[in-house]
């Protein structure tokens, strides 16, 4: 595999290839599964910069690079790395039943997901379904025009998508917004001194990571930066949903809090936590958290020398820009889905490829940041959404999908697999993909259910 790629993610931070770098993409080529997309190349190559991101921390620390090495099964097996977790052998389920595509009166598809119990009620509510099952949600979305129904949901504050063609969406004012954005940026947003990196035998020992994200991008974000030693203290609230079997695939290495916002002890707990934190990543709609006093800008003021990782679905500009989404959903508003299937019997991808790669990158931008951050200073902020994923995913073009396979044969697979031990039982799931030369990445700690850990720092 050629690192182009990789080194193209890098360039739109403005880092350049070193004659010091030594990356290796090793395997075949897409289709790894049966996806005309490819996934395997995009996952391979921002997992590849992840590792050349930690070399250069490593750097920083001690004068030397690391070999960073990424296969193109395990990359692509980690962007559906949920699909792989067993909890004392059986498998959790995390999709809710009502989930799924649903013909509309005009000949379209919509997507619904109901995987939290208020989008579930609101999605029966909103369509008028007589009764809670999947046949009574189907008949009564049959009764509404798509657009309006793909309206009606997201005006009601739930979560749903039409399924459109690649044109359609390229032609949609959201998608004309959005193809001007890049894949991934960086912009300063206040003034602090440089800042080394905390001593410790591993790239990110000693940087404490405020993990305030929920389903998969952002948590997955937060577990590529407990592979490398960071201290993550992933943090929740109890009154929201939140699909805490996911937590076997995304909460390895970290510590798990509760904070509740809507109690002024819980801000002020998170404002003095923010104030000892090197990154500070939130999975919430632009907006959201800048209510209660914690905006980028905001956080820089508590903690100069931040780093603020904002993960979204559909970025920071555009008319959709506040509007509610998931992977599954903007795979369908995008095109993605109708080109796995077709318009007219559309399928979802067999990989979460913008969810996980969403969540490399936020991992990404931040190691870059901390690295501005020793030879700069200032305060940072690092911007990535699931629907500029899927932008940068379909410019790369496509694939025979007839070629790929259903699963990984097992012998490819097993290497893969690693098992942990600790308050949510015995755990199979994968190993961090990214391979190191000198300091291999691991997961310091089991997974733990939310709100078992104190809110402070270790």
């Amino acid at each position: 595999m050629n690192t182009d790629l990789a080194y193209s993610i890098l360039g739109q931070l403005g880092r350049s290839p070193r004659a010091d770098d030594r990356l290796t993409l090793t395997g075949g080529d897409d289709p790894v599964f049966q996806t005309p997309w490819r996934v395997g190349t995009a996952g391979a190559a921002a997992l590849g910069a992840v590792g050349l991101a930690v070399s250069d921390l490593w750097r920083l620390k001690t004068g030397r690079p690391q070999p960073v090495s990424v296969d193109l099964a395990a990359a692509t097996a980690s962007l559906r790395s949920n699909t792989y977790v067993l909890r004392n052998g059986e498998r959790p389920v995390s999709w809710d039943p009502l989930s799924g595509h649903y013909p509309t009166r005009d000949g379209r598809h919509m997507f619904i997901h109901t995987n939290h119990p208020h989008h579930r009620a609101g999605a029966l509510r909103i369509a008028g379904a007589e009764g809670d099952t999947r046949e009574a949600l189907a008949a009564a979305v049959a009764k509404w025009d798509g657009l309006a129904i793909e309206q009606a949901i997201a005006d009601g504050c739930c979560v749903g998508g039409l399924t459109r063609s690649r044109d359609e969406w390229n032609a949609h004012p959201h998608g004309i917004a959005v193809a001007k954005l890049p894949l991934i940026d960086i912009v300063k947003i206040g003034e602090a001194p440089a800042e080394p990196l905390p001593h410790g035998d591993r790239p990110l020992s000693g940087v404490r990571a405020f993990d305030l994200t929920r389903v998969l991008a952002g948590p997955t974000s937060g577990r590529v930066l407990a592979e490398n030693g960071a201290d993550v203290l992933h943090v929740a609230a109890p009154h929201l949903p939140y699909q805490a079997e996911l937590l076997m695939d995304t909460g390895h290495g970290k510590r798990c809090a509760w904070i509740d916002l809507r109690e002024a002890a819980g801000v002020e707990t998170m404002k003095a936590l923010l104030k000892k934190a090197d990154i500070f990543t939130q999975g919430y709609r632009p907006g959201t958290l800048a209510a209660r006093g914690f905006s980028p800008e905001q956080v820089a003021a508590l903690r100069p020398g931040i780093v603020c990782v904002s993960l979204c679905a559909y970025g920071h500009e555009g008319p959709w820009s506040s509007r509610r989404g998931f992977d599954s959903i903007v795979q369908n508003v995008t095109g993605l889905a109708a080109t796995q299937g077709a318009l007219d019997k559309p399928r979802n991808l067999p990989v979460q490829a913008l969810d996980y790669i969403a969540g490399y990158l936020g991992a990404l931008g931040a190691l870059v940041a901390l690295a501005r951050r020793v030879e700069q200073g200032g305060s940072w902020q690092v911007r990535v959404s699931l629907v500029q994923v899927a932008h940068w995913l379909a410019s790369l073009g496509t694939v025979d999908a007839a070629q790929g396979a259903a699963e990984l044969p097992e012998a490819t697979l097993l290497p893969l697999l690693t098992e942990s031990v600790g308050p949510l039982g015995r755990l199979r799931h994968l190993k961090p993909v990214v391979q190191l030369g000198e300091t291999p990445a691991y997961y310091a700690r089991p997974a733990e259910p939310l709100g078992t850990s104190p809110a402070e720092w270790a």
